[in-house]
C-alpha cells in the first residue's frame, strides 16, 4: 500500500475539523463555559497585575491543560455513551477516571494561580 500524498486541502480541512470540535465543545458542554470564565477572570487579573513572562506562561499552561482534561474527558463520555447506552458499572469507572483528569488539572492551575497570584497580594 502506497503512502498518501501530501495535501493542503486535506491539511486545512483538519482545521476546519478542529475548529467544529471546539465549537461543538463551546457551545453543548456547560463545563466548557466555566473553565471559559475562569480563564478570562484569571487572564485579566494577570494582565492587571503585569506578569512576568514566566509566570504569563505558567498561567497560560495551566489553562491550557484544563481546557484539554475537559476536552478528553467529553470525548471519552461521547465515545462511552455511544458505544454503551445503557448503564454500565465499567464505563461509569471510565468516565469516573476521565473526570478526576479534569479534577486533578484544575487543582493543578489553582495551585500555579495560588503560587504566583499571593505573594503579589502580600
Amino acid at each position: 500500500m502506497e503512502p498518501q500524498r501530501f495535501s493542503w486541502r486535506a491539511r486545512l480541512k483538519s482545521f476546519v475539523f478542529a475548529f467544529a470540535g471546539l465549537n461543538y465543545f463551546f457551545r453543548r458542554e456547560h463545563n466548557a463555559w466555566i473553565h471559559a470564565a475562569a480563564a478570562i477572570l484569571v487572564l485579566i487579573v494577570s494582565l492587571m497585575m503585569r506578569l512576568r513572562a514566566m509566570e504569563m506562561i505558567a498561567i497560560l499552561l495551566a489553562i491550557g491543560i484544563v481546557w484539554i482534561a475537559e476536552m478528553f474527558n467529553t470525548a471519552i463520555e461521547k465515545i462511552m455513551d455511544h458505544l454503551s447506552p445503557a448503564y454500565h458499572p465499567e464505563v461509569k469507572v471510565i468516565k469516573d477516571i476521565a473526570s478526576a483528569a479534569v479534577l486533578v488539572a484544575a487543582c493543578l492551575a489553582v495551585l500555579i494561580g495560588l503560587t504566583i497570584f499571593i505573594p503579589k497580594f502580600l
